[in-house]
């Protein structure tokens, strides 16, 4: 391994247990390598520029504020009343609800936190109060959170199409099977769950509440079929997708539900900006430590210490799952994919893997990393919510972890999960 080599991989190892923060980190190991290979260090810039100018990218702060738009515009409130109409009267109909709760607006947020926020901050109270234990609650609404990132719209996938350069649409609907079978398996502990603790179910919902539910969360029902279907319609492209989403919030927010005024807006406005600072910025300072990886070719490497241990595909694919599931669970998604970006497509290409089903496993992995302990965003929020201790809801979380694992063995062994929806679509 030459110097360069060592200084990069020693050094992210080091800079990251000292708690300092990624992009600082991708920044001053690219611009010390450079010095290290006497190469002049206006690549840097260069290789900034050149990775954040990418049309592509302008989705990710699109689909981020439309959201939070419409999370304070009132339609994630509408869309866990309507489910809760429809479902509350099944064996397990609350916990039900909150499922098909986080698979609408997962198709809206592309986010984790933003689901488990979303669903948790109306569901937890309601669901204890009908008998369901707290944490169990909590634990759900915590699982239902990556279902933001594998239905899209998902700003993951947007992600992971611009580092491994492909396409965010046909990403996009790889992630649509995954996410429903993990809803899927959701419902399934739900009715277990239910029938286990003797809960009651809900009456069933009249003629006219269903209708005044459907009649009050239709604006919010149609944004995923807005988006998406302008998408897969040829309508408009993921990046202005993602505006179209926005616009469709701010009116839906301001002027049909009028729960969204001008503080509101500015303040999400705010959060948004935010967020999607921070990801641009780490993406941006990555390219220039990539740009040094791939020069020393430490991706291949990496790649031919991994092959040197097995040629066996099945292997090399639980091995790399292995290795998401734990990176996973201590960096954020953003980080370790961009870090993780050029070694994975390496070994993608070794064994054959479809581009598109190694990204929607890569996606999924890290969505499942955003319920996993020390480091799951999406149990942060819960418990923030719930007022219970992480440990508390990590135990509750057994059963809805078993369904991901599974999930995540049919998206790498079984390919139609993940390719037979984009092939269907062309």
């Amino acid at each position: 391994m030459s110097d360069i080599a060592l200084f990069l991989s020693v050094g992210l190892i080091v800079l990251l247990m000292l708690g300092i923060p990624i992009a600082f980190v991708l920044a001053t190991l690219t611009i010390g390598g450079l010095y290290i290979a006497e190469i002049n260090p206006i690549i840097f810039a260069q290789r900034v520029l050149a990775g954040t100018n990418v049309n592509s990218l302008l989705a990710i702060p699109g689909f981020i504020l439309a959201g939070d738009l419409m999370g304070a515009g009132g339609l994630s409130k509408r869309l866990v009343r309507f489910a809760s109409a429809l479902f509350g009267h099944f064996t397990g109909g609350l916990s039900i609800a909150t499922v098909m709760a986080g698979t609408f607006f997962g198709a809206i947020s592309g986010s984790a936190p933003a689901t488990t926020a979303a669903v948790g901050g109306v569901m937890i109270d309601e669901m204890e109060k009908q008998g369901y234990k707290r944490d169990y609650a909590a634990a759900l609404a915590t699982a239902v959170g990556p279902l933001g990132q594998m239905i899209p719209p998902s700003i993951p996938m947007v992600i992971w199409g611009v580092l491994a350069e492909q396409s965010i649409a046909k990403l996009f609907l790889a992630g649509v099977l995954p996410g429903l079978f993990s809803a899927a398996g959701f419902i399934f502990v739900s009715v277990w769950y239910a029938k286990r603790n003797n809960i009651i179910a809900d009456r069933r919902a009249t003629g006219s509440e269903l209708r005044f539910a459907l009649r009050d969360g239709i604006w919010a029902l149609l944004a995923p079929i807005v988006i998406l279907g302008g998408i897969y319609g040829g309508i408009f492209t993921p990046t202005e997708a993602s505006m179209v989403g926005v616009l469709y919030g701010t009116i839906v927010g301001v002027f049909i539900y009028r729960e969204l005024n001008f503080r509101q807006f500015m303040q999400t406005l705010l959060r948004s900006i935010k967020m999607s600072g921070m990801i641009m910025f780490i993406i941006a300072m990555a390219y220039g430590y990539a740009y040094l990886m791939a020069n020393e070719q430490i991706p291949q490497q990496i790649a031919d210490l991994m092959l040197s241990l097995t040629e066996n595909p099945i292997l090399i694919l639980l091995m790399i799952n292995l290795l998401l599931l734990v990176l996973g669970a201590v960096m954020d998604t953003v980080s370790a994919m961009v870090i993780l970006s050029s070694v994975l497509t390496t070994l993608g290409v070794h064994i054959g893997m479809d581009p598109i089903q190694l990204g929607a496993m890569v996606v999924i992995n890290f969505a499942v990393g955003m319920v996993t302990p020390p480091l799951g965003y999406s149990l942060f929020v819960a418990s923030a919510i719930s007022g219970l201790r992480i440990e508390a809801i990590a135990r509750r979380l057994i059963p809805f972890m078993l369904v991901f694992i599974l999930l995540i063995l049919l998206v790498a062994f079984v390919p139609g999960m993940t390719l037979w929806l984009p092939a269907l679509l062309g």
